[in-house]
């Protein structure tokens, strides 16, 4: 079973139960010959068990908590678990107090009865789009791996990089991950999964640790669009009835004629090539405007950005007493935030204000923005061992997600390549506030390329 509505009939139905779920996605973590080791930092193999015979017990006396009760998800490792510190993939924060409660998202997914698999891997602070971790591992894409030598791989992408490697390799059937910068959707791309970025203030962030408050947005993982949409909801505290893909030749979706495509490789250029080819074949409308938002977008950052001021705000003591645990790449990309004036952060808060409204009159009679998600299959994880290296390739990673969370918008990368080609994500994008509509273009996409 690949999606959350299969696994929901085949628990209504008693073909499956809750415990079968649990142990096959145990069993596939602990395969030595997998991933498993690497993508999570802590596993609830005592917990999911308990929770799945609970859940079993209730479905059988007809009181399951809802569909999805008893499906295994896993938690990106900055998500407050009550009894439990939140590390964010760091040593640093080891010996931190455990959390007093649950993050409320966590809570909402625990009350609909999913069953929370284990703590996912993660770029140190959540801070870059790579993915690699010097602490606990680097978790390898699915690309391109040597089954024999663990050190050949390919980057999964980041910050979330166990989550989209949870999915693609069976040990859940959904992850929740966090996006600052394009962190549900890069590592989705990289894994050759479904990656959601919703509109911010939709999903609540009490007792997630924060990157930078002004961009973070948590998002689903999964397989399908329709997986997103239905944990996006659980997430948002909604009521979810499916999703209806709008009809192919009724969109009108806009590719910038910026710098989107810019440096895209050969087989990222062929997947998304195909993949417009399609949409056009089944009567989509697309046109090539030119964004001046994106100019916009980086003129406002001369300054610097929201990410790293924010963040050295919330690292400063913490980097002043044991800078030297620190992943060095990490701290060095926190520290220059010292330098940010607040005249300046001011003028950065009323300019996005502004560019935001832009934003909004140029997507006017669009219902979506496409872009590839990123413009390069994953590298391998040994081409970021030069410094010059990790930061044009960290650069060019985010370039076409980041602007997403600058314009408080949502976005979800969707898989376009072919069998045994490297993963390519296709992103569509919408305002905010867009989100539903925004399921709907992507769920006709999603069928069209299929």
């Amino acid at each position: 079973m690949r999606t959350l509505s299969e696994a929901a009939l085949a628990l209504a139905s008693f073909r499956t139960t809750a415990r079968e779920l649990v142990e096959t996605s145990l069993a596939r973590i602990a395969d030595p010959a997998g991933e498993g080791a690497r993508t999570f930092i802590k596993v609830y193999a005592d917990q999911a068990r308990a929770s799945a015979d609970a859940i079993d017990a209730l479905r059988r006396a007809g009181r399951a908590p809802g569909p999805f009760a008893g499906i295994p998800i896993s938690l990106k490792d900055l998500l407050d678990v009550a009894g439990e510190t939140t590390t964010a993939g760091s040593i640093v924060l080891a010996n931190e107090p455990p959390a007093a409660a649950h993050a409320t998202l966590v809570q909402r997914l625990l009350s609909a009865g999913l069953i929370p698999i284990g703590r996912t891997n993660m770029t140190e602070f959540a801070f870059s789009g790579v993915g690699i971790n010097p602490h606990y591992g680097t978790p390898r894409s699915p690309y391109g791996r040597d089954p024999n030598d663990p050190s050949v791989g390919h980057i999964p992408g980041g910050s979330s990089s166990g989550a989209g490697v949870s999915v693609a390799d069976g040990h859940a059937l959904a992850a929740i991950g966090t996006d600052t910068g394009g962190s549900c959707r890069i590592p989705a791309a990289f894994s050759g999964v479904v990656g959601y970025k919703p509109t911010a203030r939709r999903v609540p962030v009490q007792g997630v640790l924060p990157l930078s408050p002004t961009l973070d947005s948590v998002g689903p993982l999964a397989n399908t669009v329709s997986c997103c949409a239905a944990i996006d909801a659980i997430l948002a505290g909604e009521d979810f009835a499916g999703v209806a893909a709008r009809p192919a030749d009724t969109l009108r979706i806009a590719i910038p004629a910026n710098a989107v495509l810019d440096g895209l490789d050969a087989p990222t250029e062929r997947a998304i090539d195909r993949a417009v080819q399609r949409l056009d074949r089944a009567g989509v409308r697309i046109d090539r405007p030119y964004f001046k938002t994106f100019d916009l977008i980086a003129q406002s950052h001369a300054k610097g950005g929201f990410a790293v001021v924010e963040a050295y705000a919330w690292h400063r003591d913490l980097l002043a007493r044991d800078a030297a645990r620190y992943d060095p790449r990490v701290a060095n990309r926190i520290l220059p935030g010292a330098a940010m004036m607040a005249a300046d952060y001011v003028a950065l808060v009323q300019a996005r204000a502004r560019i935001i409204g832009v934003f909004a009159r140029e997507m006017a009679g669009y219902d979506a923005l496409m872009m590839p998600t990123v413009v390069i299959a994953p590298p391998p994880i040994a081409a970021f061992g030069p410094e010059e290296a990790y930061w044009r390739l960290n650069g060019l990673i985010l370039r076409n997600t980041a602007p997403i969370n600058f314009l408080d918008g949502c976005a979800i990368s969707l898989p376009c390549h072919a069998a045994g080609e490297p993963p390519a994500g296709l992103m569509l994008a919408s305002v905010a506030g867009g989100d539903r509509g925004l399921f709907e273009v992507a769920q006709a996409v999603e069928g069209t390329l299929k």
